[in-house]
């Protein structure tokens, strides 16, 4: 069985997208679109920069969305990959949720490039700049990663954003608790914890007024039912009901991302194999979690053509 994936934020970089728009036509077509449709220019953004407007959440978002989807478009129409014919389970990691859906049918291009923009302005929103912190634990477990956060905590918020793999755990909170975690590292058997350079303390209790924000845009723009089941990032479960869908993505921007949970579930059930649409990032994740997987990325042409081949 196989397993399409998508990645997240921190995924992006400038020229992201630009050898397959210059390659491809229907790639051109995707950007061309989620640029219409957000009235702004985000593939030139991709494509030449500045990095730190690619970096701003509100872009980052949808521009790791639209390239994922514009890389797999080319995999289905100049590959002839059918995604529900090749694949049985979708899953993305934080916004990469989004694109999963996007994928399989729920969403549509355009709202999905809409969603996500307002996803990312909403969260930016949601905390003022400098109030928040997101961390990277790495050497740390969940269990050694929840001891430290209910540590550092001391009345403020403090708790684990994502648990990607078995070595890797992020936190999120009030920058006090985080700069807190961060020095208590060594007392809970953790290697190092680093500071993310992110400007909103995603997934964790903070982001309640983009929750809201979310809840309002999916009462207007609803999931339709996607044509695989996705593994939701909030329940490491398989969901394929569209209500339930539009739940989960709500609860999603206050909840714990299970990456690590995600990856086991998926393997339990019996995927072999694994694909990386857009990106080299969740995995490398699964690989750490589940072990003997085979792990493809697709990025560019030459990845679609040996997967094309391969499938």
């Amino acid at each position: 069985m196989r397993a399409f994936v998508f990645p997240g934020q921190g995924s992006q970089k400038v020229g992201m997208g630009a050898d397959l728009a210059d390659a491809s036509a229907t790639a051109r077509e995707v950007f061309e679109e989620v640029d219409d449709v957000l009235g702004q220019k985000l593939s030139r953004i991709m494509r030449e920069g500045p990095e730190d407007a690619l970096t701003l959440t509100e872009n980052a978002q949808p521009a790791i969305m639209a390239n994922a989807i514009a890389t797999l478009r080319v995999l289905e129409r100049e590959g002839g990959v059918a995604i529900a014919e090749k694949c049985d389970f979708v899953a993305g990691h934080s916004l990469g949720e989004y694109t999963a859906l996007c994928a399989v049918g729920a969403f549509s291009l355009a709202d999905t490039a809409r969603l996500l923009k307002l996803r990312g302005q909403s969260m930016q929103a949601a905390v003022p700049v400098g109030e928040g912190a997101m961390a990277a634990l790495l050497g740390a477990d969940i269990d050694k990663a929840q001891a430290l956060a209910e540590a550092a905590a001391q009345g403020e918020v403090c708790s684990v954003a994502n648990d990607n793999d078995p070595s890797q755990v992020v936190l999120s909170g009030h920058k006090g608790a985080i700069e807190r975690a961060i020095a208590l590292v060594k007392e809970f058997g953790i290697k190092r914890g680093m500071m993310l350079p992110v400007s909103a303390p995603f997934h964790c209790a903070l982001m309640a007024p983009a929750a809201d924000a979310m809840a309002e845009a999916l009462e207007r723009i609803a999931p339709g039912a996607p044509r695989l089941p996705l593994f939701a990032n909030v329940t490491a479960a398989m969901v394929s009901d569209p209500a339930e869908v539009r739940r989960l993505l709500v609860e999603q921007v206050t909840g714990r991302v299970r990456w690590r949970e995600s990856a086991i579930a998926m393997h339990a059930a019996g995927v072999e194999h694994f694909v990386e649409i857009g990106g080299k990032v969740v995995g490398p994740m699964i690989k750490r979690s589940v072990g003997e997987v085979a792990i493809a990325s697709v990025v560019g042409m030459d990845d679609i053509e040996a997967l094309a081949k391969s499938l």
